[in-house]
This record gives structure tokens, sequence and C-alpha cells, in this order.
């Protein structure tokens, strides 16, 4: 018998939601059964999340817009504080985020206050995208669009204060080119190239040293390549 699989949907706009309902049911998820709850606002995403809780059928999915009708009653004005709210009240519960914004700011504190499995800007996606974002989520990974990739990837350069030039070093690294031929790539000297890679190792590395190939590794640890 298939099992229950509770999805919330909140968004202000009700053919919004329909739309993502649609696409959703077109799909079959062997094993379980889509069963779907809408709110338009703040305060209604409010009850029906206390309202499951209460009968012990708490959501296992949440689609969450950001900019939403606030509920000043329960101090939540938006999407990121019913995710808050959420991921206390159902810690297992898949968020996915829905946003016309993809600032880094934004980004990292969604990141640092939800910890959301799924983080979609509306602009950069389609139906296909969306749904291919739910299975990828729904199998157990995690799922950023395009431009939330950017903003961080922006992030991390301002953090560690690299350039457009450390940037094709890096890609060139992680592409097996050698340091020698990096030249024939990027509009630098060697010289200058073996000096950025002396700083980036110092900071990414934390001053320990190491070759090309650590170097890489730990770039794609914060998410750049």
């Amino acid at each position: 018998m298939p099992q229950d699989l509770n999805i919330l949907i909140v968004d202000d706009h009700p053919m919004t939601i329909n739309g993502y309902i649609n696409v959703l049911s077109d799909e079959k998820f062997e094993g379980y059964n889509l069963v779907f709850s809408k709110a338009l606002d703040c305060e209604q995403a409010y009850n029906l999340i206390t309202e499951s809780n209460n009968k012990g059928t708490p959501f296992n999915v949440a689609y969450l817009d950001l900019s939403l009708p606030p509920y000043p009653a329960q101090n939540i004005y938006s999407g990121l504080d019913l995710g808050v709210l959420l991921r206390k009240a159902v810690p297992d519960c898949t968020i996915i985020i829905l946003t016309m914004h993809s600032e880094a700011p934004l980004i990292d504190r969604l990141i640092k206050e939800i910890n959301p499995q799924g983080i979609l800007c509306k602009s950069d996606i389609d139906i296909d995208e969306f749904l291919n974002a739910f299975k990828i989520i729904f199998s157990g990974d995690n799922y950023l669009s395009s431009k939330i990739v950017k903003s961080l990837k922006e992030k991390v350069f301002e953090n560690y204060n690299l350039d457009k030039y450390d940037k094709q070093i890096l890609m060139r690294l992680s592409e097996g080119i050698s340091t020698k031929n990096i030249p024939n790539y990027v509009p630098l000297s060697l010289t200058a190239i073996e000096k950025r890679k002396a700083r980036m190792k110092n900071m990414l590395l934390q001053g320990r040293g190491g070759d090309d190939h650590e170097l890489v590794e730990a770039i794609k640890k914060i998410g750049f390549i």
C-alpha cells in the first residue's frame, strides 16, 4: 500500500501553487501517494503546520516562498521565518525554498538558519528543472539552482579576496593543466601565476603548504568548482 507523502506548498499566488501541484502530480513516485496542502500566507501556513503536527501527520516536504503576507501575532514575517519554525517543529522535513532573490547574504542566512535541502531561484527554473530538482532532492541529495550556485561562488571569492585571474588559474589546474602551461590560457607570466598560487595555498590550505591537487580539492570543498 502506498505511503502518504505530505507536501506543503506556500505561495501567495494560487495559480503558482496549482502549477507546482500539477507538475508533481503528473509524475509517478513508486510507493508514495502525494498529499498536498496549500497556504497563501504565513498565518495559513502556521496553522497547517501546527494542525498536521497535532494530528501526528507532520509534513514530509515543504515548498516555501520567501515573500509572503506576514503573521505578526506569531512573529512570522516571511518564508524564512516559516522555515525556521518548520525546522524546529519537524526536523526531518525536506524544506525547499523558492525565491526571486539570489543575493549571497540572503542565501547564507537561509543555509545557516534553515539548512534547506533545496533553494530555487524562481527566475532560474522552468517546469522541467522544477521537477528534476524535486527528484534529486527526493533521492536524498541537495539541489541549488544555477543563480544560487553562482551567488555562492561569488561570495567565496569575496571572502578569500580572489579575482578573475585567480579563478582562471584554479579552473585550469582543475582541468589537469600544469602550471608551466597556464600562461597559454591566462594573460599572466609564469612568475605571477606561481605567486598567486602560493598566496591561494596560504589562504585555502591554512599556511600548511601542499601541492596543486590539494589546492584544487580545497576549492572544491568550498563549492567553487
